[in-house]
């Protein structure tokens, strides 16, 4: 290493080692010098150097330095005016995260200095804090990027075909006694042969993990002994976090983040992530100075009217600035950076109405639709909104471009709410399973864009929404405050554990019922990790805190929660064996390519054909659904028409049984039971009971059935 730095390149952004020595550059519009700090690798605290970045090109400061190596640890300090009144809050006494740092190492100390202005002063944030924040704050790592990827290819699994499977690093296998206890919770333990063999065993076909970018734990959750578990406070959007990892080497996180993806990808299992580009751990003017704040404020983030106050459209405190061109350019590189340097196959956009807002609000023109659509290295991954935040509008299920698939919280309301016995949900439902063509099918898309769930990380997990009403959040520390209130659930008749036997089994058919629900809609089903196993939170709704066993998964498995796991595993296995499950159009409501049916059907329990005023008669909770076989409008990759047995769905929504006669099918067949919510085991092996048409069948309460057509002449 020499004491003389040399200007080097303005690109690329970052830390670039080049085999002799890094570059180092640095955005910053409205700073008037940028230092380069270099901190002792051993001794994370010492800093040993600091150099003044010598040049700037297009509002990049940059600089070379000879000699450094991979493993070398470093910061910024950004000079400029510290005027929050007019958005700046520059303060070169806080040490600051390079924002495309490839990995970080340490964690944020809420004991060190990290705010820009002195906490308690009676100026508020309008002070200035002299103290120097580096020993508290991470510090980037210099990475060697190479990587041997062998023959790794993605899986490409198209849309129609995945199943999602969203869980979170740690809490999949931190409790699995089958996984060696020294790389439980992290991304080996994620890659480890019983983590796959449970995954490929089940059947889905790629995992979304919760947020892995770099986070930090917020200081009121540090003094409650808690920690950001979810990970939705991002401080860094390239660096994989050093909490899933196992080694303790600088930047060792990155390559064992990539064994991760190797390992799935061999498997055939592909792997999204859940990112947060809408905000980050900074929150608002009384949040800490840890990067992008103190380089540049007002690029970075959304300001209020008055610039001394940030935009909240996320509930967090801060809004990211995505429409401006170099935090766009920020977004789009860590994009193409998780594609092409870490294969990730997709993304979980956190909050995405937020990315495409501008002035006036959502708009699908936005710049960062436009430049996402226009990409090539994205034009083959999965992208899925997440379609809200809390401003105005921003409720925009359905308000998405082409190329994007939405979390549908449509489908997750209407099927909760079907299912709990709330009278006129039917007419919707009909739309909600069978893709929601009222929201996707006006502007291009298909059924893939409804990405169906009636669980995720936010919220009840399966097995609470059958036994809870209410919240039970008082172990996050906000006094049962956070969290929603209106779960749309339904305790089947006892608030909580119980060991009444009639209850026990009520709440296992219902749960089998909405399973079969969401694998039985058109669409993409998303499957919230641990619900195939009857996981529960014992009623936390918000378990965003909860770094311990109240998230970590059980393995130790019930005889219930077994039966449970295999029934999962049937659906799964239905829904890949028919074609007519996960068509890639919308239904006609007519017969198509020659068939003398109509390619979907309803009926009512007598098997007649329903009447439009049914679908809104609150009285109405029966019905079957028909899905003709012989019109699906699709060939398969060889070129051939894509061909399937008709199926038949009975839903009942009430209470107590009722006995449905079966419609006629064409050319003499039968129908044969291959699943009934009311009896786990039944159609095992495809060997249900075979009824012809007018036969009659009972349907239990809060059941559903699926029948097959078999001998067709």
């Amino acid at each position: 290493m020499t004491d003389r730095i040399y200007p080097g390149r303005p690109f690329p952004l970052g830390a670039t080692w080049d085999g002799h020595g890094t570059n180092f550059t640095l955005f910053s519009e409205h700073g008037t010098q940028v230092e380069l700090c270099l901190f002792d690798p051993d001794s994370p605290s010492n800093e040993t150097s600091r150099y003044t970045l010598p040049a700037r090109t297009q509002f990049v400061w940059h600089g070379y330095l000879p000699g450094i190596e991979p493993g070398q640890l470093y910061g910024y300090r950004v000079h400029g005016p510290y005027e929050p009144q007019n958005g700046h809050r520059f303060n070169p006494n806080k040490l600051l995260i390079d924002p495309y740092a490839r990995a970080l190492a340490g964690q944020a100390n809420w004991d060190a200095p990290l705010h820009g202005f002195v906490v308690d002063h009676p100026d508020a944030d309008l002070s200035f804090c002299e103290e120097d924040s580096a020993w508290g704050v991470p510090k980037g790592v210099v990475v060697d990027p190479d990587f041997d990827w062998g023959d790794d290819s993605p899986p490409e699994t198209p849309l129609n075909e995945s199943i999602i499977y969203e869980t979170h690093v740690k809490g999949f296998s931190m409790m699995n006694p089958a996984i060696p206890e020294e790389i439980r919770g992290t991304y080996a333990g994620m890659a480890h042969p019983a983590s796959i063999e449970h995954l490929k065993s089940l059947g889905v076909t790629a995992i979304e993990l919760l947020p892995i970018h770099d986070m930090l734990n917020d200081k009121n959750l540090t003094k409650l002994g808690l920690a950001n578990y979810w990970g939705y406070q991002t401080t860094n959007y390239f660096s994989p976090t050093a909490r899933y990892a196992t080694s303790d080497d600088r930047g060792g996180q990155i390559n064992e983040f990539r064994e991760m993806v190797k390992a799935l990808h061999q498997e055939g299992l592909e792997v999204l992530l859940d990112v947060v580009y809408n905000h980050t751990s900074e929150g608002n003017e009384e949040g800490p100075t840890i990067a992008y704040r103190g380089i540049d404020n007002s690029v970075y983030y959304m300001l209020e009217e008055d610039p001394r106050f940030y935009t909240n459209l996320t509930g967090t405190g801060n809004t990211v600035q995505a429409n401006h061109p170099q935090v766009l350019k920020l977004i789009m590189d860590s994009l193409r950076y998780w594609v092409q340097e870490m294969h990730v196959d997709g993304f979980r956009f956190d909050l995405c109405t937020t990315l495409g807002r501008g002035p006036d609000g959502f708009d699908v023109r936005a710049s960062f639709f436009n430049a996402v659509h226009q990409d090539p290295i994205l034009a083959n991954v999965k992208l899925i909104a997440e379609p809200w935040d809390i401003g105005m509008d921003g409720y925009q299920v359905g308000g998405f471009p082409v190329r994007w698939s939405e979390w549908n919280g449509k489908f997750r309301d209407n099927v909760r709410s079907f299912w709990k016995g709330d009278p006129g949900q039917l007419a919707e439902l009909a739309t909600r399973i069978t893709g929601s063509s009222d929201l996707y099918q006006d502007d291009g898309r298909n059924p893939t864009a409804s990405i169906n769930f009636i669980t995720a990380h936010d919220g009840f997990t399966l097995n609470d929404l059958v036994s809870y009403e209410k919240k039970y959040n008082k172990a996050n520390g906000e006094d049962n405050q956070d969290g929603n209130n209106d779960n749309v659930a339904w305790n089947s008749g006892v608030e909580g554990v119980t060991n009444d036997p009639d209850i026990m089994e009520l709440r296992e058919r219902r749960k089998r019922t909405f399973l079969a629900t969401l694998f039985w809609s058109q669409g993409v089903p998303m499957l919230l990790g641990g619900d195939e196993m009857g996981r529960t939170q014992h009623g936390n709704n918000n378990a965003y805190a909860q770094d311990n066993q109240v998230s970590w998964f059980n393995w130790d498995l019930s005889e219930d929660q077994k039966a449970l796991m295999d029934f999962t595993k049937r659906l799964i296995e239905l829904r890949k064996a028919h074609p007519n499950l996960r068509r890639r159009t919308f239904f006609k409501g007519r017969p198509i390519n020659g068939s003398t049916v109509d390619d979907l059907s309803w009926h009512r329990p007598d098997g007649s054909v329903m009447a439009g005023e049914d679908f809104h008669d609150p009285e109405f909770k029966a019905f079957g659904l028909r899905f003709a076989g012989d019109t699906i409008t699709e060939i398969d990759a060889t070129g051939e028409p894509v061909v399937d047995d008709t199926l038949l769905m009975l839903m009942n929504q009430g209470n107590l049984p009722v006995t449905f006669t079966l419609p006629p099918n064409h050319q003499g067949s039968s129908w044969r039971m291959v699943i009934d919510t009311a009896r786990p085991n039944a159609g095992r092996n495809d060997d249900g009971e075979t009824l012809p048409g007018g036969r009659k069948y009972r349907v239990g309460g809060y059941c559903a059935v699926m029948f097959r057509e078999v001998d067709k002449g």
